[in-house]
């Protein structure tokens, strides 16, 4: 079962978009979910802030914004819309599934249906050598650097 995931259609997709910038990406299929930060570090023994959290917000045009987020910190609506200036608002489930083409769970910060007017990636991820961010399926991830993580999704720090 566990091989069966990376033949899986949003796995092969995240797998493909990575492979783009590093044919040395390897995606990591865990025993355990991966759905929240919290699941993801303690099924791969990290500390939570070494995850990689995607969030999709969306203006009020309906332009997505993504945010890569540190597993230990959360974020301010306020801040971010002072940075992009224009008011934001969480994008529900089936938004995120339209806007991403992934479930919640499973959102990678990579190989979007649509891709994000703008991407917001948290300093605090540069805290740590490694980082792990979801890979298309709650049981998968991949291992990046913090400045391959904004080299590959062209992120704003």
């Amino acid at each position: 079962m566990k091989l069966d995931l990376l033949n899986r259609k949003n796995v092969i997709r995240v797998k493909e978009y990575l492979s783009k910038y590093d044919p040395n990406f390897k995606l990591i299929v865990l025993d355990d979910t991966a759905r929240t930060a919290n699941e993801a570090a303690q099924s791969i023994n990290k500390e939570v802030g070494a995850i990689i959290k995607s969030l999709i917000f969306k203006t009020n045009e309906n332009e997505m914004i993504l945010c890569l987020v540190s597993g230990d910190k959360f974020i301010s609506l306020k801040k971010v819309s002072l940075i992009i200036n224009k008011k934001i608002t969480k994008a529900s489930a089936e938004e995120v599934k339209k806007y991403s083409g992934f479930s919640i769970g499973g959102v990678p910060p990579v190989a979007h249906n649509i891709e994000p007017m703008q991407i917001l990636i948290d300093k605090n991820l540069e805290r740590f050598e490694k980082i792990y961010g979801a890979a298309g399926h709650p049981y998968v991830i991949f291992e990046t650097s913090f400045n391959k993580l904004c080299e590959i999704t062209k992120g704003k720090v």
